[in-house]
Formats: structure tokens, sequence, C-alpha cells
């Protein structure tokens, strides 16, 4: 009779799974605005957010080849999208708080309920702010917040090839979207020139520590990156598994700071994020301001248009032609115009982002 009874309960109450959380992985180059894009889904209501949980297996196994730290920092990144901190075990000490963790306070997710008692889980945050109030909270609360979000986000700067990620997007557990950001190469190597000193342990890492003091050390580094990210759009285009079928976008930045809320919109749709006004309001404020270029690593209110192509009067062409030498195929790929003089490099009014490749936007729309 017991049996009995417990098949027809079966039958007529069946579990009703939980949604799956989106995540979603906004891969990108150092020094791409990806820390702004970063922000975009950070600041959103509905996301927890991370920025770049992979700096703590770099800093503690640079020392291996970028092909072992591949494998290790996907399986990091796994476990993070499963709200599973304990992974932090193997590169954090045992007594750690909130703030052990890297940029915490980049993420409004950790600045609100239930991480932090200071603000409300709506509000706009600023980093300076939550890193001033919200530092001194258990390294338990970063998991408690995870699991109360309909979406993960993660931005990271630590991935080469997307083919290492197929294992996640395989995973019935996941629901795994990526958001590629991508950069004028020139742009990014003006930008990498401010930050060489914070980029050391990085750029080692990338080309080894033997190569680091050659003259054209800077120019080596932007070969690598360039291939990568080349490589990365190549196969989310191109793959014609279903792993990746709607599951990839590129973005890139000048589209961005041309038209920061349409492109918003657009990465919020592609992540099933609804958009706010309140959101809508920032997002138009935060690329409209006029407080220059602040700290390197602070997201603040500035004029993005501008600081998007302050490389055509900080580089010299010299500089200039050795990139487009060196990154040819990407340029040509994510549709950046090579310059062939330095007059052309001064006339600011003459268009260097051209539209994107037109068979290549074909097989974008159709991924």
């Amino acid at each position: 009779m017991g049996l009995m009874y417990f098949n027809l309960h079966l039958h007529h109450s069946p579990l009703i799974p939980e949604p799956k959380p989106i995540h979603i992985l906004i891969l990108s180059s150092w020094r791409s605005g990806s820390s702004f894009i970063g922000q975009l889904f950070s600041q959103h209501p509905d996301t927890f957010y991370l920025m770049e949980p992979a700096w703590h297996v770099w800093v503690r196994m640079g020392q291996n080849s970028l092909n072992v730290l591949h494998m290790v920092i996907r399986d990091l990144v796994w476990s993070l999208f499963l709200c599973n901190m304990s992974v932090y075990d193997a590169y954090l000490p045992l007594k750690r708080t909130k703030s052990s963790l890297f940029q915490w306070e980049t993420s409004r997710a950790l600045c609100s309920p239930p991480a932090c008692d200071s603000f409300n889980r709506h509000d706009i945050i600023p980093q300076l702010s939550c890193k001033k109030h919200c530092a001194n909270y258990t390294f338990d609360t970063i998991e408690k917040a995870c699991k109360t979000y309909s979406h993960i986000v993660f931005k990271e700067v630590r991935f080469f090839d997307l083919k290492v990620l197929y294992p996640l997007l395989q995973d019935p557990f996941l629901n795994l979207k990526i958001l590629h950001l991508v950069r004028d190469p020139r742009a990014v190597f003006k930008s990498r020139k401010m930050v060489t000193f914070a980029l050391s342990r990085d750029n080692s890492i990338l080309i080894g520590a033997n190569n680091m003091k050659k003259p054209d050390t800077p120019y080596n580094l932007m070969q690598v990156i360039c291939k990568s990210q080349a490589e990365i759009y190549d196969t989310g285009i191109r793959d014609i598994t279903s792993d990746l079928h709607g599951r990839y976008m590129m973005v890139r930045y000048e589209d961005v700071v041309k038209d920061p809320v349409g492109k918003a919109k657009e990465m919020y749709q592609f992540a099933n994020l609804r958009f706010t006004p309140r959101l809508e309001e920032w997002v138009h404020s935060i690329t409209h301001g006029n407080n220059g270029h602040g700290h390197s690593f602070v997201i603040s209110s500035q004029d993005a248009v501008n600081i998007s192509r302050a490389w055509r009067t900080a580089l010299s062409f010299e500089e200039v032609r050795k990139v487009q030498d060196i990154c040819p195929e990407a340029m040509a790929m994510f549709g950046y115009r090579p310059l062939t003089n330095e007059n052309e490099q001064k006339n600011l009014s003459l268009d260097l982002v051209l539209p994107i490749p037109q068979k290549d936007k074909t097989e974008q729309t159709a991924t």
C-alpha cells in the first residue's frame, strides 16, 4: 500500500526543477574596455558579477605554461559559475575575508545584501564607496550572494582559445553565453603603454620571462593578443557545432562608446536581462563625463569617445605602423581601417571603424 501511494504521489506531483541561472562569460584582452563592459553587467540588479577571477590562478601558478593555466582557470570558472567558492582554497589563505578576493569591490552584488548591508540591492554602487563600507565581511557571504541571482557574470582576460571552453558549453548544469569584446589594436597598444608595470606579471606569462627585456617586447605581446582575439572570433562565428549556436556575441568597444545605450540594450538582450530606466540613465552619464582618465582600473564618468581615439594623438606613426604590421588579420576581421601616413592619423574626422566585413557579419548572425 505504501509503495502504491508513493508511485501515485510521484505521478501527480512531479519534481519541477528550478530554472537554471544564466551564465555569461565576458572574454577580452587587457586594456580593451572590458572593465567598463563588466560594470554594465555588474550594476544590473539581477546580476552576480566577478572581475577576473582567474587572477588568483596566475598569481599562484604563473610558472606554468598557458596550456596548463587554461585548463586550471577553466575549471575554476566552472566551479564559480555553480557558486562553489571553496575552489579558492587552493589560491587564498584559509583565514580570508571577502576583501581577499581580487577586485571584489567592482561587484555590486558584493556591495549589497546579503553580502553587505550598507547599500540596497537596486542601487548603482561606485566601487570606491563599496570598498569603504563593505570590506569587513566574511568570505562565505560571496557564495551566499551568488546563489540568490538569476544571472552570474564573469569578466576574464586570460582565455586565449575559445575551444578550451567547450566543456562548459556542453555542461547540462550551465547555461553559458559568451560575450566577446574587441578593441582597435592601436588603442590597446597605447593603453598598455600607460600601465606597463601593472601588466608585467601577465606579460611574462604570455611571452616568457626571458623575452621581457627585448626591444620588440611590446609588439610581440600585441602579436599574441591580436592572434588570440582573431582566433576566438573566427571560432565563434564559424564553428558549426550546436554548442555555440546563439551563445556567442562579439562587440567592438568603439561601437559601444559611439552608442552606449543602444549597445547596452543589445548586450542585455543577448543575456536575457531587462534594461531599466535607472540603468539607462547611468550608462549615459558614465560615458558622457569630463573627469579625464582617472585611475586606470577604476570606472568613473568620462568622455568615452575622446578616450577611445586618444591613441591617434598619443602614438607616433612609426608605432602605429608597427602595430598594423603585426595585427593585419585582426584589424581586417574586426573592421579597423589601417592608416597609411601621419596626416591620416592626425585627421580625427577620418573614421577608422568600418563596418564588419559582410561575410563574417552574415556568419555571426547565423550562429
